[in-house]
């Protein structure tokens, strides 16, 4: 490994604020390559060198951004971020806690679905009480066009900034904010996968001490670099893709979330071209990868040079990490680079993560045993069955992972017993922003017999085995059928493991009340509109889900392609889908239920 000869703020003793980190680089590594953004990958096609800042250049356009926001007064209040991905995006960001304000990221309305995507971003925009949004001009002025439908949403006193042609100009007119590690640097709102979104209050040294765990944890150098094509408005992408590599000083490529989905081939001959080290996806882009890349697209990779292949997405699936390691041992990629990890916005981002060196570990474990909170490995017969869990590695430094009884609030101590999971320590955010109450209840609780330490209560399921963390799942997406616990991600993947024509990723598992009994519901997406083979696929995916987890559904239904609840992360809102059913919301393609009841498709 080579050693920074500045390494002084990666041990806790230098910059306490990302201004004063930033600030650093300069000092130090003026002409550094810092960020590169792939042009012209919007269209699907590698775009050569794009644009590319030194930490001299980056210093000069965040100081000429935070400028803009001092003389607009907004030091200490909360500004929008509504840039598409790329540097102007980077700007924006760093020149909010260059001001001293308290940076709200989020995505830009999609002016062709402006009336699907502005309902979600203005409620961002009335509860974090922004007045100003950042912005471009081309979606300034497209505000201005829309400004009756804004105002009804409430948003009638937002102030548009268009700040790409900025450029450089008043970046001497910067003053140092007075502000220090406990000043709040962002708020992350929730992907809102369970529950209405909510901004977690990250501070400068939430974000500082985190960023020291993962750079400790992934072992970065001077020679890593860092690929992401993940959104910037989230906390994978954000704290992951852009703020890891600028704590370690490295350079990091990025492009376009549409870039990697309309092709993913662009992700891989990134690392294969920069030789970087170092890139983070969530479980779909490693599959998205395996679906799509060719063996002739494949034959040019070398991906020998990527040591650190992150994958924190929920869940982590082992199935996957076989196939991706299987699939690209040809271009040099080996096993071991793949590093499952855990965390969430609360908790800044990284809890836990497999060691820079250590292959991932998946465990075997009884469905029923699991079911009932006790990950008993399967052996014999058993194994056939069996569900398998990945292992998401230790707490990494500065964090306290507890697993515990939600009834008694004991920790619980043995191995290999499902609890909540609850996390203590520096990379704990603040709170919810104004919520004091959701505050209390989620970030200061107190595991029974251990003092006074606040721990955030994170909602999720999961155990120790081996000293790794295994998640299980969420709390409220349980589902309980005749007194048995079952993992909806299980059960999801049993279907999407059992005909080709379900999508991937695009359906969900839960629970409904029937005269007085908690039963099974299963909704996904199909490819095309295969009503004609509907009854032979429902009977199928019956047939899996009853021999895999010994449930019968309720019902099994048959979605339209692209209909499914997501977050804009992409993650399934069990919640919401089970309220379309409920409510007939569904766009249904064919159905079955109980009793061989069989439901027309709808016009939805």
């Amino acid at each position: 490994m080579n050693q920074d000869p500045n390494e002084t703020h990666r041990q806790g003793n230098g910059p306490k604020t990302v201004t004063a980190l930033l600030r650093h680089h300069l000092d130090h590594r003026p002409d550094a390559l810092a960020y590169r953004f792939l042009a012209g990958t919007e269209q699907g096609r590698s775009g050569g060198d794009g644009e590319s800042w030194d930490y001299r250049e980056l210093d000069l356009r965040v100081r000429a951004v935070a400028s803009l926001l001092q003389r607009e007064g907004l030091s200490g209040k909360p500004v929008l971020l509504l840039h598409p991905p790329g540097l102007d995006y980077i700007a924006g960001f760093l020149g909010c806690l260059y001001a001293g304000a308290i940076a709200v990221p989020a995505y830009p309305p999609d002016t062709r679905r402006f009336g699907q995507t502005m309902p979600r971003l203005a409620a961002i925009a009335r509860d974090s009480q922004a007045t100003h949004a950042l912005t471009t001009g081309a979606l300034s002025r497209f505000a201005a066009t829309k400004r009756r439908e804004i105002d009804s949403l409430g948003l009638a006193g937002l102030r548009w900034l268009a700040t790409a042609d900025l450029g450089t100009a008043g970046a001497d007119d910067w003053r140092d904010p007075d502000v220090d590690s406990d000043s709040t640097a962002f708020l992350q709102y929730t992907s809102g996968s369970t529950s209405s979104p909510k901004g977690v209050m990250v501070s400068n040294g939430n974000l500082l001490h985190n960023l020291r765990s993962i750079h400790r944890r992934l072992e970065h150098d001077t020679e890593s670099g860092m690929v992401s094509w993940l959104p910037p408005y989230h906390d994978m992408g954000l704290i992951g893709g852009i703020l890891t590599p600028l704590y370690g000083g490295f350079p990091a490529h990025l492009m376009s979330p549409v870039s990697f989905v309309r092709q993913p081939l662009l992700w891989l001959e990134t690392l294969s071209q920069t030789r970087a080290s170092t890139s983070v996806a969530p479980n779909f882009g490693f599959e998205h990868c395996v679906r799509r890349i060719t063996d002739e697209q494949r034959s040019g990779l070398d991906l020998s040079h990527w040591r650190l292949a992150l994958n924190g997405a929920e869940p982590v699936r082992a199935d996957t990490l076989d196939r991706f390691a299987e699939r690209f041992a040809p271009c040099g990629f080996v096993r071991r680079a793949l590093l499952p990890c855990y965390g969430l916005a609360e908790a800044t981002l990284m809890v836990t993560g497999v060691g820079a060196h250590e292959p991932p570990t998946v465990g075997t474990f009884v469905p029923a045993a699991l079911g009932a909170g006790v990950a008993r490995p399967a052996s014999g017969p058993e194994s056939e069955r069996a569900i398998r869990t990945v292992g998401c590695g230790a707490a990494v430094d500065g964090v306290d992972v507890a697993i515990v009884d939600t009834d008694t609030r004991q920790r619980i101590t043995a191995e290999e017993r499902v609890g909540e999971i609850w996390v203590a320590g520096g990379s704990v955010a603040q709170g919810y922003w104004r919520r004091p109450e959701a505050t209390e209840e989620t970030f200061r609780a107190r595991v029974e017999g251990e003092g006074e330490t606040s721990y955030l209560r994170t909602g999720d399921l999961g155990f120790l085995s081996g000293g790794e963390l295994h998640v299980v799942g969420r709390i409220k997406d349980v589902v309980i059928v005749q007194g048995r616990n079952h993992y909806p991600q299980d059960i999801e993947l049993t279907v999407e493991q059992a005909d080709e024509a379900i999508r991937p990723g695009s359906g969900a598992a839960f629970s409904i009340e029937v005269d007085g009994a908690e039963e099974l519901v299963v909704a996904y997406e199909i490819e095309g509109r295969r009503v004609d083979g509907a009854p032979t696929l429902l009977a199928k995916l019956r047939t899996a889900i009853a021999e895999q987890h010994d449930v019968a559904p309720h019902a099994v239904v048959l979605l339209k392609r692209s209909t499914v609840h997501k977050t804009t992360s992409g993650k399934i809102q069990r919640q919401a889908c089970k309220r379309a059913f409920l409510d007939l919301g569904l766009s249904v393609v064919a159905a079955s239920v109980t009793r061989d009841v069989e439901v027309s498709p709808s016009v939805g």
